[in-house]
């Protein structure tokens, strides 16, 4: 791991434990025999196999349970489902009707429900499929699975749960299936090296487990069959691992696993229950004087002590992550198979949780090999990410005054919000703002302290109407201006422009489509003619005769833009169909880049709460930095067209630098670069630090 990042996402995988790498690199370099061959080199290869085989049974103290070598748990499940369901169709076929039911924990990882949808249906079964419910605390219903116990064939639960690290009563279900002849199914995989597992005296059937989430390598894991349950191999062929899984063993992988199980009994290289449990609480308390309001979502006392799953409100999860790894911290929306989609989790909604706090849920998660430096350097960069916030006016509580100046533009789902300000006036305007927006207006508009002249529509639209009139409640010093005397456009009368100090907004009115009139306004600075002008609709939605009436020359700021074209000109409404270049420069050529074009200026467009937390000295030397977020490059956007030069925009993954640059192409710049994969890709990031958060940087 690099030393610079503190890796807060065990639960989705660790990094390989050194002894481990070292074990697999042996494995492969010198005990690379094949373990079913009868030569020395085989039998030393079978040896080590052997030896890492009885160390995991004595670990779950499987009894004469079998214990097989799989590549995660993935595959163990998968090969758990299949055996259980065979046996209940060979069951059906001998006149058991019995089995009904096929169920699963509500807050099991989706590999489970999946499995058993799928085998069920490739069986031709027919059983039916039921989630069981789960309370707030994430705990199973015991009455619910006791009356449906009876029914089942299959009942699939966990030992700790993967988003959440709530600990399941593994007693309690047992004595809930009671008499029941279905078979049990206990994914393990959160608890291996976390919690004491006395297979052998349970009455669980299967017990998949994965050694990635112990510090051993992707693509190893074990599956624990009690003696007498039913099994059917997922795969046939050589007959290996006793004809129940075939297919040659992954030696190197396992060698890795031995040496992680070999580290559990030293008693040196993993942190005790004790001792994890001190580190989570530093964490939870860094996290409270972080972020006010911020509420775990289940009780520290009731999950493992190396998972926290929390929310703050009014921060989403996508804010939150990106703001841990800016400060190099990297965190997780919840199960990592599910963390790329903006969806809330399906975990805490099963709990019943509130649907702010299951859409606005991340989790941190330590794995056990942890050490208190690593624990203090990631509180510290915690109450770092805090700060950014509270000097940025994001924090629920406790932010610090900041200065408006220019453009700032808010997105949600295509609409957009413009935020105009002047720092030297104290003045400032907002158009086209969303009910749902109101929130974080209000904050920023405290924060600022500037008086909110006018709250204006483009379109007319009754939602901005509304907006306007919960942001003057919030704000009855600030906001009481916006709703005097004006217009059902918000315009205040008889004002022909509004005064903002150094610029001026002025309007145009576009007739009234639909019974609902529209206008464009016009931004000038002082003596010159609009530079940019804010429409209701893009430049290829306006009627003709309304485009007639505007700047030709000026950028147009759509409040529609779903195609996040950020700025649009008359010429794209003449060329709709040109292709637009997409300049993408890998890391690797960074230096020839500089060399070629010495005069680039290379612009951070991520957020402002973000560069506060890196200094990226990796891009140091490489030519004059400008930090511009990409909700603030309007104002940029006229200098840097009207005076050309090579420009090397980057963000944190590529993705809004990409955005960034593919706008300045469409508006005619032809040297606008994305850095592609952005900082992430890079050498290691530079150490915490506020070089970028210089005001003189911010455009």
């Amino acid at each position: 791991m690099d030393s610079m990042e503190i890796y807060l996402d065990a639960n989705a995988t660790t990094p390989v434990l050194a002894q481990a790498a070292r074990a697999a690199m042996q494995a492969m370099a010198d005990d690379f025999g094949n373990p079913s061959s009868v030569h020395s080199t085989g039998l030393k290869a079978r040896a080590m196999m052997d030896a890492t085989r009885e160390r995991a049974k004595a670990l779950l103290d499987t009894g004469s349970g079998q214990l097989l070598f799989v590549s995660g748990a993935t595959e163990g499940i998968q090969t758990a489902v299949l055996s259980a369901l065979h046996a209940l169709r060979e069951r059906r076929d001998g006149g058991d009707l019995q089995a009904e039911l096929l169920l699963y924990g509500a807050t099991e990882h989706k590999a489970v429900p999946e499995a058993l949808r799928h085998w069920n249906d490739v069986l031709g079964l027919g059983l039916q499929v039921l989630a069981i419910p789960v309370d707030r605390l994430g705990h199973h219903d015991l009455d619910w699975l006791r009356r449906e116990a009876p029914r089942a064939g299959l009942v699939c639960t966990m030992a700790a749960n993967n988003e959440t690290g709530v600990i399941s009563d593994l007693a309690g279900i047992a004595a809930a299936l009671g008499s029941s002849p279905c078979f049990w199914m206990v994914d393990g995989v959160q608890a291996l090296g976390k919690l004491p597992l006395k297979l052998a005296g349970t009455r669980i059937d299967y017990a998949p487990f994965s050694g990635h989430k112990l510090y051993a390598p992707k693509g190893i894991g074990l599956l624990y069959v009690r003696e007498g349950a039913p099994f059917t191999p997922l795969m046939a062929g050589g007959g290996q691992e006793g004809s129940r899984r075939s297919g040659t063993e992954n030696m190197s992988g396992i060698a890795a696993l031995g040496a992680v199980l070999a580290a559990l009994h030293d008693g040196q290289t993993f942190r005790d229950h004790a001792t994890l449990s001190v580190y989570r609480q530093r964490l939870a308390d860094a996290l409270l004087d972080a972020f006010p309001g911020l509420v775990f979502n289940v009780p520290l006392d009731q999950s493992l002590p190396t998972t926290l799953n929390f929310a703050v409100p009014g921060l989403s999860s996508r804010l939150l992550q990106d703001l841990f790894d800016a400060a190099e911290c990297r965190i997780s929306g919840g199960s990592a198979c599910s963390a790329a989609k903006a969806q809330p989790s399906f975990v805490l909604q099963a709990m019943g949780l509130p649907d702010w706090q299951a859409a606005g849920a991340v989790r941190l998660s330590i794995g056990p090999a942890v050490d208190k430096a690593f624990i203090d350097e990631a509180c510290a960069r915690i109450r770092a990410c805090g700060e950014s916030l509270r000097r940025n006016c994001m924090s629920p509580a406790d932010n610090l005054a900041v200065e408006g100046e220019g453009i700032t533009r808010f997105t949600l789902e295509g609409a957009c919000c413009y935020l105009i300000a002047d720092a030297a006036a104290k003045r400032c305007v907002l158009i086209d703002p969303l009910p749902e927006q109101v929130p974080r207006l209000a904050q920023l508009l405290a924060c600022q302290g500037y008086p909110l002249l006018a709250v204006l529509s483009t379109s007319g639209d009754a939602l901005h109407a509304e907006a306007r009139q919960l942001l003057a409640e919030e704000l009855p010093s600030l906001g009481a201006d916006c709703v005097q005397d004006i217009d059902a456009l918000g315009w205040p009368a008889p004002a022909t422009s509004i005064d903002l100090g150094a610029q001026q907004l002025s309007r145009v009115r576009l007739g009234s489509p639909g019974d609902r009139p529209q206008q464009a306004l016009l931004l000038s600075r002082e003596g010159q003619a609009p530079h940019i002008v804010f429409t209701p609709l893009g430049v290829e939605e306006l009627p003709a005769e309304a485009l007639a009436q505007l700047p030709a020359h000026a950028l147009f700021a759509p409040a529609q833009d779903a195609a996040q074209t950020l700025a649009q000109t008359l010429a794209q409404r003449a060329a709709p169909d040109s292709a637009t270049p997409d300049l993408q420069l890998e890391a690797a050529q960074l230096a020839e880049f500089v060399a070629k074009y010495p005069d680039a200026l290379l612009i951070d467009v991520r957020e402002p709460y973000e560069q506060f937390l890196t200094n990226n000295l990796e891009l140091a030397g490489l030519g004059p930095r400008q930090a511009v977020p990409l909700s603030r490059l309007l104002n940029a956007l006229p200098d840097w067209l009207a005076a050309p030069r090579p420009l090397l925009l980057y963000c944190r993954s590529g993705n809004r630098s990409r955005q960034a640059a593919q706008a300045l192409a469409r508006l005619g710049h032809t040297q606008a670069w994305s850095l592609s994969g952005g900082l992430a890709l890079l050498p290691a990031q530079a150490a915490l630090g506020a070089a970028l958060s210089d005001p003189a940087l911010m455009v």
